[in-house]
């Protein structure tokens, strides 16, 4: 039998001291403040369900990233929420945007989660914090730093001691970030989750309690629960005795809380994920679900007095080069920039027909909503544009990276590099008249080029494949240029290592002697654009002046596949596979003035940049 429990284990209270600790980074926006008047609030677990500040209490939540949503928007957002009707708003925690280098830490910006948490408390809602490490979340690498693919002896997700060491000392920082944020110290965070979804991945219980135990030592007096999928072996994966479980669904709610009751015979039953949407991978069509549908699985949840977490409330953006993808065994399937996953709250605030029934369905059990959302942010003019200058990416190298010699091609890990491309050349010693080039390790998709012609295109899914190619005695320079699209955040596929992590042969023999350059591009300030058109791949400027910096969507007809920055902010990734058609650009980015749009085009640009008012998503299935 479940007891009444706020830290997870028989009430233990350990602390770590963060008194003396200087707690300046906290926030870093004007008036956002850890809350000291606030009322220490207690959720805590019956036989039956929840008490909250010792009253019963339903957990209705949305749940929005604040790592997929600008910084200045995470107000309108939430806003959004609570005007839905929600108590509760939850969040996963990114660890890679945190450390993107061991032992570097960031907590500013887009990834000032105290700003987020206390936003979210001074609208007087409640937060469920979900630190990881792992998070799947359709989120690069499910949200773990690419660093620790650099050791390939190096086990995920277990009681693997250099695993632990790391992530211990990941909890070390962020623990004394998240403490005073929780509800026994007057802030709005009332619980915290043990690990995501293990029981789809593991079975290893040490590792769970190792984890759980650190959390309590470091300071986390709050409940505690994990999330599993409703299946039985999910469930006897990821539980921990004595501390509370939760189900993760789309449907069948009836079902799916009849398999964690089976699990967990007494206690609240929470649907932690109530999948009313779903994401999109390249290549796909669009994701929604009816509306209705989704609404009646909801209404017959919370007349249970079940507590829901709405997944996803808002969406939002894989920013940058963020975005997951996943793996089917067969496929990699790579996830699109736009995390609008149907939501109630769009991509850019729209407030869908979803976000109307749901406020209906949850004002009908909990009474009237006082909260009104705010309206839609204003949206640019439409207008057609014309690249003004072109660099190419092969005359640009020595400006946006520094060559490294290796003998054979290496991964990006193993050369400190997360994100982007990377580029691989060498001289081959000729002839080869009749030959065929193959790569293996290949991770994701590879531009294969002869004396600075294209030669083609090869990827991950077609191991076997290969390019034919003629070389004269003279010998010729072969370049690689491969990009990574994203690494896997979900199954047993997560040691994806990005770049070639094998070799290249041209039939049966290994090519060696290899000049590499890692290409992240997080600086494009180097580049140097001309006006004349470059073949290949080539970065494109496009400047636009704007009176009133307002949200709007960039789109590309007639180009091919590609990266934006938007003012040097990395808009995300397009590609004429579909689905979706345009790129949110929200209004933050835009600056009164002039603004630069840089597209990096790797195949064939088109002859214009669109700005619309609004989004195209793709067709849907």
């Amino acid at each position: 039998m479940l007891k009444p429990i706020a830290v997870g284990l028989d009430g233990s209270r350990e602390r770590v001291a963060v008194a003396d600790r200087d707690m300046t980074h906290l926030s870093t926006h004007p008036g956002v403040a850890v809350n000291a008047t606030r009322p220490a609030v207690q959720l805590t677990v019956t036989n039956s369900g929840f008490l909250h500040a010792g009253r019963p209490h339903q957990i209705i939540s949305a749940a929005i990233h604040y790592f997929r949503v600008h910084p200045d928007s995470w107000d309108d957002r939430l806003r959004r929420l609570r005007a839905m009707g929600v108590n509760t708003v939850e969040t996963y925690i990114a660890w890679n945007l945190h450390e993107p280098v061991p032992g570097q830490h960031d907590f500013t910006g887009q990834a000032d989660v105290a700003r987020f948490i206390t936003t979210a408390g001074g609208l007087g809602l409640d937060v469920i914090v979900r630190p990881g490490p792992y998070i799947c979340a359709e989120w690069e690498f499910g949200g773990l730093p690419a660093w620790l693919l650099a050791d390939p002896d190096l086990r995920l997700r277990c009681t693997d001691e250099r695993y632990l060491t790391a992530v211990d000392a990941w909890f070390d920082v962020l623990l004394p970030v998240l403490v005073p944020l929780l509800s026994s110290n007057g802030g709005p965070v009332v619980a915290m989750q043990v690990e995501n979804e293990y029981g789809s991945y593991g079975t290893d219980t040490a590792y769970l309690q190792h984890l759980r135990d650190g959390l309590i030592r470091r300071g986390a007096d709050c409940l505690l629960f994990t999330a599993d999928g409703a299946t039985d072996p999910c469930q006897r994966g990821g539980h921990i005795p004595g501390t509370l479980a939760t189900a993760t669904f789309g449907s069948r709610p009836e079902n799916s809380l009849a398999v964690l009751r089976r699990h967990q015979p007494t206690g609240p039953l929470v649907s932690m994920e109530y999948w009313h949407g779903w994401f999109d991978h390249w290549g796909e069509h669009h994701h929604v679900r009816d509306t209705q549908e989704a609404v009646d699985d909801l209404d017959w949840m919370l007349a249970q007095g079940a507590s829901v977490n709405i997944y996803m409330g808002h969406g939002g953006t894989n920013f940058g080069w963020w975005n997951g993808a996943n793996h089917d065994g067969t496929t990699y399937q790579p996830t699109c920039t736009s995390y609008d996953y149907n939501a109630p709250v769009g991509e850019a605030g729209e407030l869908t027909e979803k976000f109307h029934a749901f406020r209906n369905v949850i004002a009908r059990h909990f009474g009237p909503i006082r909260h009104e959302p705010p309206t839609l942010p204003a949206r640019l003019t439409p207008r057609v544009l014309k690249p003004s200058g072109t660099a190419s990416l092969r005359a640009s190298l020595d400006s946006l990276s520094e060559p490294l010699q290796r003998v054979a091609p290496e991964p990006m890990e193993a050369l400190g590099q997360a994100y982007g491309l990377i580029h691989y050349r060498t001289r081959v010693r000729g002839s080869f008249p009749d030959a065929t080039l193959r790569i293996s390790g290949l991770a994701d998709r590879a531009q294969v080029f002869l004396d600075g012609a294209p030669l083609g295109v090869l990827e991950r899914d077609r191991p076997m494949d290969g390019l034919p190619l003629s070389i004269d005695a003279a010998g010729a320079e072969l370049e690689v240029l491969v990009e990574n699209m994203g690494r896997i955040n979900y199954g047993p596929w997560l040691e994806d290592r990005k770049g070639i992590s094998g070799g290249v042969r041209l039939d049966t023999q290994y090519q060696f002697g290899w000049e590499i350059r890692p290409l992240p591009l997080n600086d494009l300030t180097g580049l140097q654009f001309g006006r004349l058109a470059t073949d290949g791949p080539a970065f494109h400027l496009t400047e636009v002046h704007l009176a009133t910096p307002a949200d709007g969507f960039i789109a590309l007809p007639g180009w091919t596949k590609g990266m934006v920055w938007l003012n040097g902010f990395a808009l995300g990734r397009y590609w004429d596979r579909g689905p979706q058609r345009t790129l949110y650009a929200p209004a933050p980015v835009w600056r009164t003035g002039r603004n630069e749009i840089v597209v990096l085009e790797l195949h064939q640009a088109g002859e214009t940049v669109e700005i619309r008012d609004r989004p195209d998503l793709g067709l849907t299935g």
